[in-house]
């Protein structure tokens, strides 16, 4: 369910009150493969609600360029809401969602393992919280990256 930002930092909050645990991780989702679908899986593992934050379209071009994204936003988001592991979306324009993780407080802050805890954006904050910052190892021969190449060549 995709879930405005305007409204995002009092929803988690009412969630924090029920003692509701929060996972919160991050990303383009360009190309959605089953690589994304086991680690989103994990993720929500470690508590009651997945919330995903995924970057806007104007955003992944930023950072990837200006081919990208291979999919839109409103595609991008309608197939990351409609997982089963995934409880709720919020779009972010910005290059990094430090804003939301710092509305939303998230108990777990989760990140791939190609992330060195040094650069995940938000851990010290999430720490600061008493919350846990944690990666999922990468499943191997998945990569959006990889596979954009692969189509390419």
């Amino acid at each position: 369910m995709l879930i405005e930002r305007n409204n995002l930092k009092a929803f988690a909050k009412q969630l924090h009150d029920k003692g509701v645990k929060i996972a919160f991780t991050n990303g383009c989702f360009d190309i959605i493969h089953s690589g994304h679908v086991i680690y989103l899986n994990e993720a929500k593992k470690l508590a009651d609600i997945l919330m995903v934050g995924l970057n806007s379209d104007e955003s992944v071009r930023r950072l990837k360029g200006a081919s990208r994204p291979v999919n839109n936003e409103i595609d991008r988001e309608i197939v990351l809401g409609n997982l089963k592991a995934v409880d709720y979306v919020v779009i972010f324009e910005e290059d990094t969602p430090i804003n939301i993780i710092c509305d939303i407080s998230p108990d777990f802050l989760v990140k791939g393992g190609d992330y060195s805890f040094d650069t995940i954006v938000g851990a010290d904050f999430v720490r600061s919280k008493g919350g846990e910052v944690l990666t999922i190892p990468l499943v191997e021969g998945k990569s959006t990256t990889q596979t954009i190449k692969n189509m390419i060549i």
